[in-house]
């Protein structure tokens, strides 16, 4: 089972409300509306999404992590390098 199995209708609730932004996003685009307003709303949809990223992050250290490391041995390293390789990648977006 995922570390965000519990959460996953939140999740799933966020992400569709990031999908509709990203549409209005799309309309204003077509309808020619201001820069700023457009880059105003590229940057509410990006946040929306690195605060699903995160709570994912999080979920898969509490659960996958931590139960990778209470185990040991090679598939706690391995857990831990997938987590910190997870972290570069959000970090670096």
């Amino acid at each position: 089972m995922h570390g965000y199995t519990q959460d996953k209708d939140a999740y799933l609730k966020r992400l569709r409300r990031v999908e509709g932004q990203v549409r209005g996003i799309a309309k204003m685009i077509e309808n020619d509306q201001y820069c700023i307003d457009v880059l105003t709303q590229v940057s509410a949809a990006t946040k929306a999404l690195e605060a699903v990223a995160l709570g994912l992050l999080d979920e898969h250290l509490r659960h996958c992590v931590a139960q990778a490391a209470a185990e040991g041995g090679p598939v706690a390293e391995a857990k831990l390098a997938e987590a910190s390789a997870a972290i570069t990648r959000l970090v670096k977006s």
